[in-house]
C-alpha cells in the first residue's frame, strides 16, 4: 500500500514551493525533497509576533524527520534542498539520504550563501557573539541593549537558518549515484530500488525511479525540461526526435506518476524570441551609458545566464563589465568545471568561455594548451568567462566601480528578499533609465514577486507573461517601503561596555579553570603517593590524614579568631570562603535564621571536618521526629592503579608515544596540508563586535522594469504531452496553484486511455493508493528446483512453480516441496474400473497449464522482424503490418502474405492475416518476445 502526503508544495495551493512529500511504501517512509521557504518576505518585516506562513511545514516536517527512512532530493536549489542542513541538524533527520553528485554540491553553494546571506543581517539565534537588537526605523540599539544589563533570552526568530558548519557536515554525508545506476537499499528499506534519470533544468536535476515489489515502479518526477539549453540537455523522459520519440521505455507506464502541474496553463514564447530580448535589452541599455540589474539565484540557473551573456559578449565585442554579486560564485564555477561530463548543450561541444565559439576560438584555445601542457580538452578551459568579475558584497563593486560606470550586475537571491540584490535595488531603482532586469517569478510574499506583479499588470492581455509573447519594459513611478538589515560594527560606549563585559566573563572563566586545575593538582597529588607494600601504603595514608588534619584545625583556629574580631560589627559569625567560591565547614551560621543557627553551634565535634551535613536525616525515625545524622571521620581508600603484573600504569605515557607514531605516519603531503590550514587560520581577521540594525527606507522609483521568462521548465503545451505519453497507471499532481491543477486534470480526462484515478492532495492530506500487502518468506527444496522448466525473459529466468508447503523443525522458514505421485487410493479405484473408453482411443490427458509473461513493442517486433527478413511498416496508432503489403506500392494480390499486428488498449495482441509463411513467422517472433511459462 502507498500512501502520500504532502508537507509542502501541494496542489490546489497558493504556494507552490518549498516542495517535500512524504511517500510511505508499506513500512518504508520516503522523504521527497526537503525544501526551505524564502525566510524574509515583505509580509514579515512588520516586527509583530505572528506565525509565518511557514511554520506549519516546518513543525510538520519536524514532526515526521525521526520517522523518515529514506531520503531523495531531486535538484539543488533552495525550493527543493534548502531546509535538509537544518533538518540535518536538528531535526534528527539522518536517515540516508541520496542525489547525483552536482545536486549535492549545488544544493550546498546555494544553502551556503542563503545562510551567510541571512546571519549577516539578522540575528536568527544560534550566534556566538554578544548582539544587540535595534529599534525599527532607526541605527541605534534599544535602551535595554545599550545599557549593558542582561535580559531574558531572546526569543527565536521564525527562521531555521543552520550554521555554516551544520551545512557542510549535511551534505557530507548525503550519498551520490550517477545517471541510470540503479542501487539497492539496505536495512529497513531492503527490497526497494532507487534509480535517478536526467530532468533537465538544472546541473544534475533528477527524476527518480523508485521499484518495489509490492508497490510496482514509482516515478518521481518534478520540475523537468524537455528543451535543450545551452548547458545542460532536455530530460530523457522524452526522447529527441532524431531518436525516434516517444517516452524513454524505461520510464513508460508506471505504476504511479508524481508530478507537477505548476506551468501546466502557461505557454512559454520561443527561445529565439527571449534570448533576442534579453540580449537587445542588455545591449541597449549599456550602450545608452546605464546600467542593469539581473537578480539570480546562486548555483543553478545562474549558469544558464552566463553562457549566454558570455556568448553575447564575444559575439559582440562588448567592453563593459560582468559583476556577480555572490560569496560562492568563484567556488560554483570551479566545481563546474571539473563536471564536465555532467554538461550538455553547447558547452559539451565547445569551449565556451575563452575567446570565442568559432574555429578561430577553438584554434587558439587548442594552442594554449599544448602550450601548457594540459590534456584536458574541455576541463581546463570551459567555463572560464574572462567577461566575469566576482565580487563579495556591494561594497567591493562600488570599490572598483563607480555608480555611474554602465555595467551588468548579477546579484543573489533572485527574490531580492536580502542580500546584495536588495541592497543594490535601494540605490539602484533610483537611477532614470537604469533596468532591473527579472528572469523568474520569485515565490509569493517576496520582493521579486512584487515587482513581477507590478511588471506583469502594466503589459496588454495579449502579452502577458503566460500568454507566449514577449512584453514590453515598464517605466517605474511613486515610492517603495523597504525594511533593510544590516550588521554594523559597536563603537564608542557601546563598544566599551561590550569590551567590559568580555574582560568579566574572561575573568570569571579563568578563575572557575584555576579552581579546576587546583582540584586536579589535588587528585594527582593523592594518586602519586602510592607506595609497593601495604604497610607503605597505610602508613602514608595515615600522615596524609594526620597532615590533612593538622591543616583543617589551623584553618580552624585562624577563621575562629578572624569570625570572634568581626562579630561584633556584624552580630553574626560569618564563614569563611575559599578561593573557588566553595563554603567552609568551619562556619554553620551563614544563611540561616537565628534559631537555625543557635542549634547549628549547640554541636560539638572533637574533629573538624569539612562540609554541611549535619542537617541531614537518617532513614531510622526517633518518637520525636527524624534523628540527626552526624559526622565521621574523613577516611578516602587509595587504590593503586597497577597491572596484573604489578607495573604502575602511565597513561600519559602511552599517549604521548601514541601521538607521535600518528605523526610519523602521516605523508609529507598532510603535513603541509595541515600547516597550510594552520597559517590560513591565523590569517582570518577577527570579527569586531557588532550589532543589528533595521531601518525603514523609502526608494523612489525611476528606473525601468523587464521580466524574459529563462526559468528552464516545461510549459503547458510539454506537460500535456508528455503525461499521456508516461501513461501511468495511476497518478498524483503536486507542486501547482489550483487554476494550473485543473487544466492539467481536464486535459487528462479528454483523452480515453488515459488512467481515470488521479489524485491532487492538499497540504497535509493523506491519501492511500492500493491495498496493503503481505509478504512471506519460502524455501524451494533441491528437488523442486531440479524440476522447474525456466524461461528467459529479458535479464530475468521465470518458471511456473507447483508444490506444497512443508514445515522442517530444523527451520523456521517453510519449505516448498515438489508434489507426490503417488498412487491413487483405493476409494478412487472402482470408479476408474468402471471409465469405458472406445477401441482405439487414447486415454485422456491433462493439458499443461501456460501464461506468457511479458509486454510487447511493435518497436522491438520490427527489429526483430528485419532480421528474419519480413518487412514491416507501423501504419498507425498500435497496428504494424509484415509482409508484402509493407512494400511500397505493392499489388492487391500481395495482401494474402501479409500479417496484420495489433495491440489494444488493455495489453492484448491480435495477430490477423491468412495462413502463411509470413503468418507462422510472424507468430515466432512474438512469442520469442515472451516468456512462456508452462506447469
Amino acid at each position: 500500500m502507498i500512501t502520500f502526503t504532502p508537507l509542502s508544495g501541494a496542489a490546489h495551493s497558493s504556494r507552490t514551493v518549498p516542495l517535500a512529500y512524504i511517500l510511505q511504501v508499506d513500512d518504508v517512509r520516503i522523504l521527497l525533497d526537503c525544501g526551505s521557504p524564502d525566510w524574509c518576505p515583505e509580509n514579515a518585516s512588520t516586527g509583530k509576533q505572528e506565525e509565518h506562513s511557514w511554520e506549519k511545514y516546518c513543525e510538520a516536517l519536524e514532526d515526521a524527520a525521526p520517522n523518515v527512512d529514506l531520503v531523495l532530493l531531486s535538484h539543488g536549489d533552495l525550493a527543493h534542498s534548502g531546509l535538509y542542513a537544518y533538518a540535518y541538524s536538528h531535526w534528527n533527520l539522518t536517515a540516508p539520504a541520496y542525489t547525483t553528485l552536482p545536486v549535492q554540491a549545488m544544493a550546498r553553494i546555494a544553502a551556503t550563501e542563503d545562510a551567510e546571506g541571512i546571519r549577516d543581517e539578522q540575528d536568527v539565534g544560534g550566534q556566538d557573539k554578544e548582539q544587540h537588537s535595534a529599534s525599527p526605523g532607526t541605527d541605534e540599539p534599544s535602551s535595554d541593549d545599550a545599557s549593558g544589563s542582561t535580559s531574558a533570552p531572546r526569543p527565536r526568530s521564525g527562521k531555521y537558518i543552520p550554521t555554516l558548519q551544520e551545512v557542510h557536515d549535511a551534505f557530507d554525508s548525503v550519498n551520490v549515484l550517477r545517471y541510470s545506476q540503479p542501487y539497492h537499499l539496505q536495512g529497513k528499506c531492503q527490497g526497494i530500488t532507487v534509480i535517478p534519470f536526467n530532468a533537465g533544468h538544472t546541473l544534475g536535476g533528477t527524476i527518480w525511479k523508485i521499484r518495489s515489489p509490492t508497490a510496482g515502479t514509482i516515478l518521481y518526477a518534478v520540475d523537468m525540461n524537455h528543451m535543450r539549453e545551452r548547458h545542460l540537455d532536455g530530460t530523457v523522459l522524452i526522447r529527441q526526435a532524431s531518436a525516434g520519440g516517444g517516452v524513454f521505455e524505461s520510464l513508460a507506464r508506471p505504476d504511479l506518476l508524481i508530478t507537477d502541474a505548476e506551468r501546466a496553463g502557461v505557454t512559454t514564447a520561443r527561445r529565439k524570441d527571449r534570448d533576442a530580448a534579453l540580449l537587445d535589452c542588455v545591449t541597449a541599455t549599456l550602450t545608452s551609458r546605464n546600467s542593469l540589474l539581473l537578480p539570480c539565484d546562486s548555483s543553478t540557473r545562474v549558469l544558464e545566464l552566463l553562457v549566454l551573456l558570455d556568448q553575447h559578449w564575444n559575439y559582440s565585442r562588448l567592453k563593459y563589465p560582468i559583476c556577480l554579486l555572490s560569496r560562492t560564485g568563484r567556488e560554483m564555477l570551479t566545481f563546474v568545471r571539473s563536471m564536465m561530463e555532467w554538461l550538455g548543450g553547447t558547452v559539451s561541444k565547445e569551449d565556451v568561455g575563452e575567446e570565442g565559439t568559432g574555429p578561430a576560438g577553438r584554434k587558439g584555445t587548442k594552442r594554449r594548451r599544448d602550450e601548457d601542457g594540459d590534456e584536458d580538452a574541455l576541463g581546463a578551459f570551459a567555463l572560464r568567462f574572462r567577461h566575469l568579475e566576482f565580487f563579495p558584497s556591494p561594497q567591493a563593486l562600488l570599490q572598483t566601480y563607480s555608480s555611474k560606470d554602465p555595467k551588468l550586475i548579477l546579484a543573489v537571491p533572485a527574490s531580492l528578499s536580502h542580500g546584495p540584490s536588495r541592497a543594490l535595488f535601494s540605490e539602484f531603482a533610483e537611477t532614470p533609465d537604469n533596468v532591473v532586469l527579472l528572469t523568474g517569478r520569485s515565490e509569493e510574499g517576496t520582493l521579486g514577486r512584487m515587482l513581477f506583479d507590478r511588471w506583469n499588470d502594466a503589459q496588454r492581455d495579449d502579452s502577458k507573461w503566460d500568454r507566449g509573447k514577449i512584453g514590453n519594459n515598464v517605466m517605474m513611478d511613486g515610492s517603495l517601503r523597504l525594511q533593510m538589515h544590516a550588521k554594523v560594527p559597536l563603537q564608542g560606549a557601546e563598544l566599551e561596555a561590550h569590551l567590559q563585559r568580555e574582560r568579566a566573563a574572561k575573568e570569571k572563566e579563568a578563575a572557575h579553570e584555576a579552581a579546576l586545575a587546583r582540584n586536579q593538582r589535588l587528585l594527582e597529588a593523592d594518586d602519586d603517593e602510592d607506595s609497593d607494600s601495604d604497610s607503605d601504603a597505610d602508613s602514608d595514608e595515615e600522615n596524609e590524614v594526620e597532615r590533612s588534619l593538622g591543616e583543617d584545625l589551623m584553618d580552624t583556629k585562624e577563621d575562629s579568631v578572624g569570625a570572634q574580631s568581626r562579630s561584633a560589627e556584624n552580630g553574626r559569625v560569618k564563614r569563611k570562603t575559599t578561593k573557588g567560591g566553595a563554603a567552609d565547614g568551619a562556619d554553620w551560621g551563614m544563611g540561616m535564621d537565628a534559631d537555625e543557627g543557635q542549634q547549628m553551634r549547640t554541636l560539638s565535634f572533637d574533629i573538624y571536618l569539612k562540609g554541611n551535613v549535619s542537617r541531614a536525616t537518617s532513614f531510622f525515625k526517633s518518637a520525636e521526629g527524624q534523628t540527626q545524622r552526624f559526622r565521621m571521620f574523613p577516611y578516602v581508600e587509595k587504590k593503586r592503579r597497577v597491572d596484573e603484573y604489578g607495573e604502575m600504569l602511565d597513561v600519559g605515557m602511552w599517549l604521548r608515544k601514541g601521538k607521535v607514531l600518528e605523526e610519523d605516519a602521516e605523508s609529507e603531503e598532510v603535513k603541509e596540508l595541515r600547516r597550510k590550514a594552520e597559517e590560513e587560520a591565523k590569517k582570518v581577521p577577527v570579527e569586531p563586535p557588532s550589532k543589528f540594525v533595521s531601518k525603514d527606507i523609502e526608494v523612489q522609483l525611476a528606473c525601468r522594469l523587464f521580466f524574459v521568462d529563462l526559468a528552464g521548465l516545461n510549459d503547458g503545451r510539454a506537460v500535456k504531452t508528455i503525461v499521456p505519453q508516461v501513461h501511468p497507471r495511476k497518478m498524483i499532481v503536486v507542486h501547482a496553484p489550483s487554476s494550473a491543477t485543473n487544466i492539467l486534470l481536464e486535459s487528462c480526462s479528454k483523452i480515453r486511455a488515459m488512467t481515470r484515478d488521479i489524485y491532487a492532495p492538499a497540504q497535509g492530506e493523506s491519501i492511500q493508493i492500493g491495498q496493503h500487502t503481505n509478504s512471506f518468506s519460502i524455501s524451494l527444496s533441491d528437488e523442486l528446483l531440479t524440476s522447474i522448466k525456466m524461461s528467459q525473459f529479458e535479464d530475468n529466468e521465470v518458471g511456473y512453480v507447483t508444490g506444497r508447503i512443508a514445515s522442517l523443525a530444523s527451520s523456521t522458514i517453510p519449505v516448498l516441496e515438489p508434489v507426490s505421485a503417488a498412487p491413487l487410493s483405493s476409494e478412487s479405484e472402482p470408479r476408474k474400473s468402471v471409465q469405458r473408453r472406445m477401441l482405439g482411443s487414447r486415454s485422456v490427458a491433462t493439458l499443461a497449464q501456460s501464461t506468457m509473461i511479458g509486454e510487447l513493442k511493435l518497436t522491438a517486433l520490427k527489429k526483430r522482424l528485419a532480421d528474419v527478413g519480413v518487412q514491416a511498416e507501423l501504419v498507425g496508432e498500435g497496428v504494424l503490418i509484415c509482409g508484402a503489403a509493407a512494400k511500397r506500392g505493392s499489388a492487391p494480390d500481395s495482401l494474402e502474405d501479409s500479417v496484420a499486428v495489433k495491440k489494444t488498449a488493455r495489453g492484448r495482441v491480435e495477430l490477423e492475416g491468412s495462413v502463411s509463411h509470413v503468418y507462422y513467422v510472424v507468430r515466432r517472433e512474438i512469442y520469442n518476445l515472451h516468456a512462456l511459462v508452462a506447469a
